[in-house]
């Protein structure tokens, strides 16, 4: 009998699943994630799961992890600060792809080097710059990103930055042409940038849960999901934990699959931070073949297709004031509960609201708290944030009596990016606490929070709401309006019927909206989907039931729905998977192009069949390192050719190979 154990850690929840043998959940449990010390929430959810089960710490035959962290991360815009050494391009090829915008402002170089097209050197590497602005900013980031121009082609010259960052700091980085064997400089460097933000972030995420089941009595290898749902060891994530981006999604349709067998549904998995929806085909989820897009960024790291929005049961609740009535709106970033900030300092939480309660005058900043996240880094930070962080301290504080001017609020947003703050407020969390539908938290301290929300006023000089429970029911209702917009711009995107129309317009469209409602007068609207909602997430029974009246579709909320991602976790395989390519740059010249650099063969079989047993090792020694046995071989090729003077003429070809097995578990 194996009893596999998987653990998800999500924004607001920490989850852990206990199945025998791949067939049977035998228990579940939650504890709250714990920003500071993931290892406490961890820790948590594992007990309780091993105490409802029954069972010791040795009885677990394998441990896998999946977590959100990485894609809140990004969503929210927090990470380390980084260093991008940008090689053989120029300084405007930063605007593409979103790269400048992804840099926040951290230091760069653009130095001369980098490749051609048929990898020969386009320039000598400009060393003697690198080595200065590597001395300039070894301790003002956490890590470096390195892109070379046409570096899948030859990756010299990242090797020899990758040396030398490693050489004269001792930090991580990451060099583009391992993360991807793609072409696209510019997409490549942001793929490489965001992988080194999440560096020390899920290093210590992965680093605490292991010691943690140590601590337990769990010996057992542990494995972490990777955003395309496959299995990858821990030190595999550490060292690339940009490919975990979407682990806790991708996770989640896994377990959907494993729980309902749907073969054809949406699904939606709401958790504290994030709404992600995915097609479900034929029992599979597609990759994504553009790369992962989450928030902003369209990346190179092959993921499930999914759309995430920074929608979830901790959204910020944005006041609209224009118009007559006024109204809400949810998201993007995350805030922590005030329920639930007030189950850690009641007396701190209780005595602002009752205060700001008792003002004639409603404050900027009523309803909102401020605290610091312990055991961060603060490198690189300016005087104006060191100054916040030092006023916070260690403990709780209204958000007005730590700004003392506006200047400080660009400061206290830089923290937060950074994760080094916490902001608390209102959330549809609080709503429901006080609609009842869920009972966890601090209902007075939602109720009193929600009181604060609703003395707004709107444009026509009227208070929101003067019931709190108004307030709450408007908060639910815009998140199942939200929800229904983002699972019709899923299904219009994979449908394509647009008409070049963009598919988060077309769900906003009059007539879509009136189609929602059923439209009936000389013509007859109707919208909706045509396909069952699969809805997972803890909150999933409190907001879905709406979402599927409101879309008029099937909504299936499975029994352990509130689990999926760490169910997700354990029944997945081990995949691995890398590509090269073969060109011709000359007539009769077949040029391989691997990691160890280009190599040259007389004929396109040659050149072939040395790219197919170069990459077969490579995966199959990525497979063993993760753990997998029982290990399969999967070689796919896409050969380009053209015709030419009446002949077929070889272009280029790109070979992928894919090595699979199931996860060796502990006897």
């Amino acid at each position: 009998m194996a009893i596999l154990l998987g653990v998800d850690t999500g924004g607001t929840y920490t989850d852990a699943v206990l199945i025998r043998d791949e067939e049977h959940v035998i228990a579940s449990a939650k504890a709250l994630t714990t920003r500071h010390d993931l290892a406490i929430g961890v820790g948590g959810a594992v007990r309780a799961v091993l105490q409802q089960a029954k069972l010791q710490a040795s009885d677990v035959s394998m441990a896998s992890l999946s977590t959100t962290l990485a894609t809140n991360a990004l969503v929210e815009g927090q990470g380390g600060r980084v260093a991008l050494i940008y090689i053989g391009f120029r300084e405007k090829d930063l605007e593409g792809h979103g790269l400048k915008d992804a840099l926040k402002g951290d230091p760069h170089i653009v130095l001369s080097g980098g490749h051609k097209h048929d990898g020969s050197e386009a320039k000598p590497l400009d060393e003697t710059s690198l080595i200065a602005f590597l001395n300039a900013n070894k301790d003002e980031v956490s890590g470096f990103a390195v892109a070379s121009q046409f570096a899948t082609r030859n990756p010299a010259h990242e090797q020899r930055a990758l040396d030398l960052v490693l050489q004269v700091t001792g930090k991580p980085v990451s060099a583009s042409h391992q993360l991807s064997a793609k072409l696209n400089g510019p997409k490549r460097a942001l793929t490489a940038v965001l992988n080194a933000r999440l560096i020390g972030m899920i290093d210590r995420l992965i680093g605490r849960a292991e010691d943690v089941l140590k601590d337990i009595g769990i010996d057992a290898p542990m494995m972490v999901v990777r955003g395309d749902g496959a299995l990858i060891s821990s030190d595999q994530a550490r060292e690339r934990p940009i490919e975990t981006i979407l682990s806790g999604p991708a996770a989640s349709i896994v377990g959907a699959r494993w729980m309902t067998g749907a073969d054809h549904a949406l699904v939606s998995d709401i958790g504290g931070t994030t709404t992600d929806i995915a097609v479900l085909r034929d029992g599979r989820p597609a990759i994504d073949q553009g790369g992962a897009r989450v928030g902003p960024y369209r990346t190179m790291v092959e993921a499930v297709a999914m759309r995430t929005h920074g929608l979830g049961g901790d959204s910020e609740v944005h006041f609209i004031s224009e118009g007559l009535k006024g109204g809400v709106t949810l998201g993007p970033r995350r805030l922590l509960p005030v329920s639930l900030l007030a189950m850690d300092a009641p007396d701190i939480v209780h005595t602002a609201l009752d205060s700001q309660l008792r003002s004639t005058t409603p404050g900027d900043h009523d309803g909102r708290f401020v605290r610091a996240v312990r055991g961060q880094s603060s490198e690189g930070l300016g005087n104006r944030e060191l100054e916040l962080l030092t006023r916070m301290g260690d403990d709780v504080h209204p958000l007005g009596n730590i700004l003392k001017n506006r200047i400080e609020q660009g400061a206290l947003k830089r923290l937060v990016e950074r994760g080094l703050v916490q902001v608390s407020g209102i959330t549809p969390s609080d709503a429901s606490h006080l609609l009842g539908r869920v009972s966890v938290w601090d209902v007075d301290a939602a109720q009193k929070g929600l009181s604060l929300f609703g003395r707004r006023r709107t444009g026509s000089g009227n208070v929101l709401a003067k019931d709190p429970q108004v307030v709450a029911q408007m908060i639910v209702d815009r998140l199942t309006y939200q929800t229904g917009l983002y699972l019709l711009e899923t299904a219009f995107a994979e449908e394509a019927i647009g008409f070049g129309i963009p598919e988060d317009v077309l769900a906003q469209h009059v007539l879509t909206q009136r189609g929602l409602q059923k439209h009936r007068g000389l013509t007859r609207i109707d919208v909706g989907l045509n396909l069952p909602v699969i809805g997972l997430g803890a909150s999933a029974s409190s907001y879905y039931p709406a979402v599927g009246k409101m879309m008029g579709s099937e909504m299936i909320l499975p029994e352990h729905a509130g689990v999926a991602n760490a169910i997700g976790a354990v029944v997945g395989r081990v995949t691995m998977r890398r590509s090269a390519s073969v060109t011709a740059p000359t007539e009769g010249r077949f040029r391989v192009h691997l990691e160890t650099g280009p190599e040259d063969f007389s004929s396109v079989a040659q050149a072939l069949e040395r790219v197919e047993t170069a990459l077969s090792d490579l995966v199959r020694a990525d497979a063993q390192a993760a753990g997998a046995q029982d290990i399969q071989i999967q070689i796919e090729s896409d050969i380009q050719k053209a015709e030419t003077e009446g002949r077929e003429v070889f272009v280029e070809a790109t070979i992928t190979v894919e090595a699979t097995g199931r996860p060796r578990v502990a006897d």
